[in-house]
């Protein structure tokens, strides 16, 4: 039976989660600002430019118009490169068979967790006309894409952890790398025990889902069906607290790769942002030193930058 502990740890889990994105966007968003490599093509470049990797610079006079930066330019490229991994298939395709499948089974997992959310709240608050063809559709999508989900998890885990435990990547990898493919591979194969043994519906895990969007910590299962859905839900929360703690949070730090360093075109214009952000660097202390840097510790980026070097 479902106890009140398992609720707990989701809940728990989800404010740890939480929790932990805002903490690691905070800390990426607060770092210096990274150096221009002119890196193109840029996605949002506009006037068709993106296209053969050209840029702004090249109008005549660019600093004295509007810059034109294209949102649906971004989004081509990050929708498929998030959904299918577009530059690790291009660049790697040995490790996108494995990567692929562990990523997209996450995607399917989130989705069908966020498809019972969402049915939860409907069918906790919104009418029955609603909330009955809703609960209908949610019931007949989310096995599939669940159950397909948790497939796919662990069966990219698994290659992923051959491939670490191969001669290539042995000698390059942690115990953490090795942890961390170990737990999803638990936490999803209970999860599919259960899925296929008890729940083929999702209808405990949808109960479950409904109690918690409506704050009812009612009892679930009996049994070995309901032992296995509260270690199921145990695992998960666990794994949900512990992913953004790791170097899995990726996913947030993706961002930043691309629109911090990659498509950071911003111009660096008299009064603009760019030049307040190179000042206040500038201003920061030297805190090493070496013979072509000659720093004290109490020298700042401009004093060293400014000092005569011949001397």
């Amino acid at each position: 039976m479902m106890t009140t502990l398992a609720y707990v740890v989701a809940y728990l889990g989800v404010f740890f989660f939480i929790i932990a994105c805002i903490a690691r966007f905070m800390m990426w968003s607060r770092m210096p600002m990274h150096i221009r490599w002119e890196l193109y093509p840029v996605a949002h470049e506009g006037g068709g430019k993106a296209a053969y990797g050209g840029s702004y610079l090249e109008d005549t006079e660019w600093w004295k118009g509007k810059r034109e930066v294209s949102l649906f330019g971004e989004l081509k490229v990050m929708v498929p490169e998030i959904l299918f991994l577009v530059a690790l298939r291009e660049h790697n395709k040995r490790l996108w068979t494995r990567s692929f499948p562990f990523h997209f089974g996450l995607y399917l997992v989130g989705g069908a967790t966020a498809l019972l959310i969402f049915g939860g709240i409907i069918a906790g608050y919104a009418p029955e006309s609603i909330a009955a063809p809703v609960a209908k559709i949610i019931g007949l999508v989310v096995p599939a894409v669940g159950g397909a989900g948790l497939v796919l998890g662990i069966l990219g885990a698994i290659g992923l952890f051959m491939r670490r435990r191969g001669r290539e990547l042995r000698d390059y990898t942690a115990p953490a790398d090795l942890f961390n493919l170990v737990f999803f591979m638990v936490a999803f194969g209970v999860s599919l025990v259960t899925f296929v043994g008890f729940d083929r519906d999702f209808s405990m895990v949808g109960t479950f889902v409904f109690n918690l969007v409506t704050f009812n910590l009612a009892p679930i299962g009996s049994g070995a069906a309901g032992s296995l859905l509260t270690l199921s839900v145990v695992l998960l929360a666990l794994l949900v607290a512990y992913i953004p703690t790791t170097h899995m949070s990726h996913f947030i730090g993706k961002y930043f790769a691309y629109h911090a360093i990659r498509w950071s075109d911003e111009p660096n214009l008299p009064g603009g942002k760019q030049e307040k952000q190179i000042e206040e660097l500038l201003s920061r202390p030297v805190t090493w030193s070496a013979p072509h840097i000659n720093a004290d510790g109490k020298k700042t980026w401009l004093d060293v930058t400014l000092e005569d070097q011949s001397k």
